[in-house]
């Protein structure tokens, strides 16, 4: 896989020209200047070896083999696309090099009937799902549009974009839309450690829209909170839910990145612990360090409970050197600091350990 995409940047933006031309699958080459068995090349319109993602994956599923690129062209790609676990290895990269350019949406919610009984549930909910390691995604938009004021009826509003589970999955310079739950970084199962690493990124919701029990970093990324028409007083809603098991030593960490919003100012909090029913003994934690906080966070209270049976105090929150409205501490006992010996222990190498996903070029 590494070959070929470093065959693809030396090959320019050669191959098959469409009728502006250029190619629409830019630098990555094109079907017709194929740059190995294992590159697939995703159009829309049919320029490419599949109009779908899902089309595309499924091909590889077949062919048993890891390590397959996908190059995919601008456009909408309405669809719900899912990676098993044995397709470890695999590279998505938008091809115009802008992820507002390739976008992947669908519209399932939680409470979402299924066409054959019952609801999808949250994790069915979402539009992506990744479950093999060794993934990495590059300039592209992953999106949930399910809407609450378009189904009034349905009361699971939770609608995910992209939910991933494998281990040393990278997403950089990718976009996250949705508003509850938008972005679940999970891992396979309890007790099984999950390393995923999120560069340059934005991620946009309002309700614990970045939640799960990954070991996740997030660096130079964006996180905005979205006004609510639905409720008139605070909170709207959290940005992080972690859910860390207890035996994993880390869990969330967020580093010289921001967080803006357009709704209210305070009328966010940074966090709220998530112990789920199917592990009660989970111990979550999430760091946050050189970050401007926006007004939009309530600097007084920042964080607050899921459920008052799991206090935020018990669980392990920090932050470290944070600045903006939305980090002026006014009641150190509400927002716990590192200090600097700690801080060492809350790097991305220490959380990542010997993968180093943002030393490749791709």
């Amino acid at each position: 896989m590494v070959a070929s995409i470093g065959a693809a940047l030396a090959l320019g933006a050669g191959g098959t020209v469409h009728a502006r031309g250029r190619s629409p699958f830019g630098r990555y080459g094109s079907p017709a200047a194929r740059l190995d068995g294992r590159t697939l090349y995703v159009h829309p319109g049919g320029l490419g070896d599949h109009t779908t993602i899902q089309a595309a994956v499924n091909a590889v599923n077949e062919g048993g083999y890891s390590g397959y690129t996908l190059v995919i062209a601008p456009g909408t790609y309405r669809e719900t696309v899912a990676v098993g676990p044995a397709l470890t290895e695999m590279t998505w990269l938008g091809a115009s090099e802008d992820a507002r350019d390739v976008v992947i949406v669908y519209d399932n919610a939680n409470g979402t009937p299924k066409p054959g009984g019952g609801t999808y549930g949250t994790t069915g909910s979402a539009t992506t799902t990744v479950q093999a390691d060794g993934f990495t995604a590059r300039d592209l938009t992953f999106s949930n549009d399910w809407l609450r004021a378009d189904h009034p009826e349905i009361t699971g509003t939770q609608a995910v974009a992209l939910k991933v589970q494998g281990d040393r999955s990278a997403f950089l310079h990718c976009r996250f839309l949705g508003h509850q739950d938008t972005l679940y970084a999970d891992s396979m199962a309890l007790g099984v450690f999950a390393r995923q690493y999120f560069a340059h990124c934005y991620a946009e919701g309002d309700v614990d829209f970045v939640f799960g029990r990954a070991t996740a970093v997030f660096e130079h990324c964006h996180f905005r909170t979205l006004n609510r028409t639905d409720r008139t007083a605070a909170p709207y809603g959290f940005v992080f839910a972690p859910s860390t098991a207890v035996a994993n030593p880390r869990g969330y960490l967020v580093t010289d990145s921001r967080v803006t919003s357009e709704a209210p100012d305070a009328f966010y909090k940074v966090a709220r612990p998530w112990v789920p029913s199917s592990d009660t003994t989970a111990r979550p934690m999430l760091t946050v360090r050189e970050t401007r906080l926006g007004a939009g966070i309530d600097a007084v209270e920042p964080y607050t409970n899921m459920s008052d049976t799991y206090p935020w105090q018990s669980q392990r929150f920090a932050e470290y050197r944070n600045s903006g409205p939305g980090a002026e501490i006014t009641d150190p006992a509400n927002r716990p600091q590192l200090t600097r010996a700690e801080a060492a222990a809350h790097t991305r190498k220490a959380y990542l350990g010997d993968w180093r996903p943002y030393e490749r070029r791709i």
